[in-house]
């Protein structure tokens, strides 16, 4: 059973993701694993990684699939005995138009979180790091909450099971009848997603808190990136947008004041704060997500 450190950063074959793992083959004393649904990308991603004098590792993982993220475990555990740094990346948002498809963004990006948490969390070692990349997207749709639906998120007794109830009958607002129908059920699914996510990252650090492992658990905001996602709109370049999760990946062992937060620039922020940054997307969205306040 290995002992040398590890790394895994899912859907990580492009985009930030891909600038996460450069970042850490370049800082991070261990083997950094770039994980992509397809292989035939994942190689390409690492080739051209390995021109820049670096040596990250590939493993094919599909975060909505529980059978691919066992098989990454399994070698994990057979392989290294344990994982050190967990970085969740992988994510979509796509305008979809329907209910279905707004679906696909739910379990992409939160669920899928939620799986891979269960199934590696009992292989981090102690000091280890876990960052789930969110958006302040999430932290707008807190904010618009009516009251009594955020204080249900706010809870802090609030479980992972609870939480994923939350979140789908949140999302099913989508449904009633006041919704703005120039809202996209995709963006609105995304929010919804991150706000998740973030309130998820609390909950798993409250978990891994009582045992003693000094482990680290955070979410963050890498900014507007210039990104497939972004339709190459952003204005920061992958390398930009991996300073944050590449920061809260590396923080040393002795750092305790960064522990369940949502960072955003390296600065926490509260989770349902109206911290928007320039993005048109958040701004477009405004009207729409108060209309299901």
């Amino acid at each position: 059973m290995g002992e040398r450190k590890v790394a895994v950063v899912t859907g990580s074959n492009k985009g930030i993701g891909f600038g996460i793992v450069r970042a850490l083959c370049q800082k991070f004393n261990g083997d950094v694993f770039l994980t992509s649904r397809d292989e035939r990308r994942g190689r390409d991603a690492v080739h051209e990684l390995e021109k820049e004098g670096l040596s990250p590792k590939l493993h094919q993982l599909d975060v909505t699939d529980k059978k691919s993220i066992n098989i990454i475990k399994n070698f994990l555990e057979k392989t290294y005995g344990g994982l050190d740094i967990l970085v969740n990346n992988a994510g979509i948002m796509i305008p979809f138009h329907t209910k279905e498809e707004g679906n696909q963004v739910i379990e992409t990006n939160y669920v899928s979180v939620v799986n891979i948490s269960e199934a590696l969390f009992p292989l981090l070692r102690p000091n280890a790091r876990v960052v789930n990349v969110s958006s302040r997207l999430g932290n707008f749709t807190a904010f618009n909450m009516k009251e009594e639906t955020k204080m249900k998120f706010a809870s802090q007794n609030l479980t992972v099971k609870e939480l994923t109830s939350l979140v789908w009958e949140y999302y099913n607002l989508f449904d009633c009848p006041n919704f703005n129908p120039k809202l996209y059920i995709g963006q609105f699914a995304y929010g919804v997603s991150k706000l998740g996510l973030n309130r998820l990252t609390s909950i798993l650090q409250r978990n891994v808190s009582a045992d003693q492992r000094q482990i680290l658990v955070n979410s963050c905001c890498p900014g507007y990136v210039d990104t497939d996602m972004s339709d190459h709109k952003g204005p920061l370049t992958v390398d930009q947008g991996a300073d944050t999760p590449v920061y809260l990946a590396l923080l040393p062992a002795d750092e305790k004041s960064i522990a369940g937060e949502m960072v955003c620039e390296r600065v926490v922020v509260k989770w349902d704060e109206r911290n928007l940054q320039p993005n048109p997307l958040i701004k477009s969205m405004v009207p729409s997500m108060k209309s299901l306040s």
